[in-house]
């Protein structure tokens, strides 16, 4: 049974249809949003997973490169391993689809999502949160749905549900919000730095804005009649969680006083492990249900002691940031370095300064860009005092680099004042808690420490909740653990003007808007104190850069003058390339950028290049150099490629017989340029600059004048 529908969304006509494609999935839906498609399948294994204690979700999103009518690139023509935007967009369908599965359900699911067509103006992305939900709601999965996404732009003041990407280019808001009827439960986005109210604005935007696709999946779910899979939450004998509790519960509050991570971290272990020693003999086989229920009275102790006592683990109030040092300018080398220290969090960041040779090129479905500005992050295992094998950048690492590559952004100068590539590279050293934020403070810090002439200061927090019943508490600057067993991680970024980057990730099913404005009002506090500190390291970006960057000078020519710059075959660019040390650049436009790591070459291929482009102006003074003597003159190079006739009259005041008595061939001469005449063939004269004196003064000249 085909069963379609569609309504009005942000002025363009949404569709999902389900029963036509991919029908032995357990749930498949097509949405169609203008002349963007995606498919979006779900299936689930027909046992669950044993002895895991994690949900095994995992969330694929492709991008087809027939979608937007290419091939691929590389040798075997096909599509390979997902982009950064595959994966960024995988991270925004997954983050809020996994809260709403039961607790317990432990069979694996999989969620493909791919991009069947795009017309390069809607995003994907959107579109794959409302087909996962739906194709997840009409399944027989247990699934706590549907939900909805939208993405949220703002033009001359006014929001826009799901901007183009025409419009996105001129908007001071993206964000992606995902939500159930009741609730949003899921933020990324980014800003030009907006005031909280602002935000606040936003979100409840584009809240209202996914309410009739949540209804549009509801009537496709009433329609279907689908029956869930059978779940039941897997059962502990009481006896044994009272066993545990008795024989654990006082040692793990003890425990929870304990500051320092490392030191938590040990005791937990060794008494979960004495523990679980302790039960086997008397419950056989109970190892996992052991840890469960070990974890189970951790979370509700921690809760217990923020709710009750306002004491958070290692002591802190709800508002309280721990202790943060900062210091610029660590590597010797390196063109810009910062580390930044927040507690047990630790960020190292080290900016680069390149040339236009050294931006990325992007090739997405919505066409190839180039990229100058980038910023990777690293969570290498020892940050946590792990073993695990070093292979390639994980998801959650494209993710935190990301928001923090965001929300610097909006600070960077533009690239006509600024015309080089910049790369930020963060490494995390220790990490508890909020190591994104981290980067986004060190990574400002590196910027100004490298010269880059940044709008200010950017600085990052992340603010977690716990909430029991109507008790609520805001955590700013949460530890792992806070998160980990709290409701809430929001991380909110920004300048003292205004928010740049935004992201939130809900564990419950929603928060309410007065929550949400207490939260961002104490982010913004938290903000501005580690700003202050920031400030006191380094109040502002230092006046040059390193002496180790590159020298970048950035100028324009007419387009018809490229090929004199280039020369035939390349010859005139790889001649100034040898002679001055520089890496040049030239656009299609005719923007010239040249960069070279010692000033003085820099200049004299700037210098070079304007010579070859520069245009004759009569009654100019040129230093030429002679090229060829003949009876009747000289020729004479006044500019690279560009000769004119001096002509034998034109070269002394008194007569003289051969020009071979006054000039030969490679000697610098200074002229004037008299005339152009109609054919371009130019007029040149010596005698013009030299004064004419009388025979008895006992010369014939004097040295021409400047």
């Amino acid at each position: 049974m085909i069963i379609s529908k569609e309504m009005n969304w942000g002025g363009k006509t949404v569709k999902l249809e389900t029963g036509k494609l991919a029908k032995q999935a357990d749930g498949a839906c097509w949405v169609q949003y203008e002349d963007t498609v995606i498919l979006a399948t779900v299936v689930a294994s027909k046992e669950a997973l044993v002895d895991k204690d994690f949900f095994p979700l995992s969330v694929d999103y492709q991008q087809m490169a027939f979608a937007a009518g290419k091939i691929p690139g590389g040798f075997y023509k096909r599509e390979g391993k997902p982009s950064e935007k595959e994966i960024l967009s995988a991270r925004i369908i997954d983050r809020p689809i996994r809260p709403l599965f039961p607790k317990g359900f432990s069979n694996e699911v999989q969620v493909i999502v791919s991009v069947l067509s795009a017309d390069k103006e809607n995003d994907g992305d959107v579109l794959g949160v409302v087909g996962a939900s739906a194709a997840l709601s009409i399944s027989p999965i247990p699934f706590e749905g549907p939900i909805a996404a939208v993405r949220v732009g703002r033009i001359d003041g006014e929001f826009i549900a799901n901007p183009t990407f025409s419009q996105l280019a001129e908007s001071d808001i993206d964000l992606i919000i995902s939500g159930t009827e009741e609730s949003i439960i899921m933020v990324e986005g980014e800003a030009q730095e907006i005031s909280e109210d602002d935000m606040l604005a936003a979100l409840e935007f584009g809240h209202q804005e996914m309410q009739g696709v949540i209804h549009l999946q509801k009537e496709m779910v009433a329609e279907i009649g689908v029956e869930k899979m059978p779940f039941e939450p897997p059962l502990i004998e009481p006896e044994l969680r009272d066993r545990v509790t008795q024989n654990a519960e006082a040692q793990i509050i003890d425990i929870l006083r304990i500051p320092d991570k490392n030191e938590r971290k040990q005791n937990l272990a060794k008494l979960q492990e004495t523990l679980s020693a302790d039960m086997e003999e008397e419950f056989p086989e109970n190892a996992r249900k052991v840890g469960e229920i070990f974890a189970d009275i951790l979370t509700f102790n921690m809760r217990k002691m923020v709710v009750e006592e306002n004491r958070r683990i290692d002591g802190r109030d709800m508002a309280d940031i721990r202790p943060i040092t900062c210091e610029t300018s660590l590597l010797p080398r390196t063109h810009g370095s910062a580390v930044f220290t927040r507690g047990q969090t630790q960020a190292l960041a080290v900016t680069t300064l390149g040339s236009k040779m050294d931006e990325q090129k992007i090739d997405e479905l919505a066409g190839e860009f180039w990229k100058s500005y980038m910023l990777h992050y690293n969570f290498p295992p020892f940050c946590v005092g792990e073993v695990k094998p070093m292979r390639g950048p994980s998801r959650r690492e494209i993710g935190h680099g990301n928001l923090a590559e965001r929300a610097l952004k909006p600070v960077l100068p533009n690239e006509s004042v600024f015309p080089y590539t910049v790369r930020i590279v963060s490494q995390i050293l220790e990490s508890n808690g909020s190591s994104s934020m981290a980067t986004v403070c060190a990574g400002s810090l590196s910027l100004m420490d490298a010269g880059v002439p940044v709008k200010e200061a950017v600085a990052g927090i992340a603010m977690g909740l716990i909430k029991e019943n109507d008790e609520i508490r805001i955590l700013s600057d949460i530890l792992g653990d806070e998160d980990h067993m709290g409701d809430m991680d929001f991380k909110v970024a920004g300048t003292r003007q205004g928010i740049t980057a935004f992201q939130m990730d809900l564990k419950i099913k929603g928060i309410s808007t007065e929550i949400m404005r207490v939260a961002l009002e104490q982010a913004r506090e938290g903000r501005l104190h580690i700003l202050d500190i920031m400030q006191q390291e380094i109040a502002a970006s230092r006046p040059e850069i390193s002496k180790y960057a590159p020298r970048i000078i950035s100028m324009k020519v007419d387009t018809d003058s490229i090929g004199a710059i280039i020369g035939p075959g390349g010859k005139m660019i790889r001649e100034i390339t040898e002679k001055t040390g520089a890496v040049i650049n030239i656009d299609d436009d005719g923007t010239v950028t040249i960069a070279a790591v010692d000033p003085a070459g820099a200049e004299l291929a700037e210098q070079i290049i304007k010579n070859l482009v520069e245009e004759p102006e009569v009654g100019q003074v040129y230093d030429g150099k002679v090229k060829k003597i003949t009876n009747f003159g000289a020729f004479v190079e006044i500019l690279p490629g560009k000769e004119g006739l001096l002509h034998i009259s034109e070269i002394e005041h008194r007569r003289i017989n051969r020009v071979e008595d006054v000039l030969k061939v490679g000697d610098e001469v200074k002229v004037k340029l008299l005339k152009i005449d109609p054919q371009g063939k130019l007029d040149l004269s010596r005698k013009a600059l030299i004064e004419n004196t009388s025979p008895s003064q006992g010369h014939h000249h004097k040295t021409p004048r400047n």
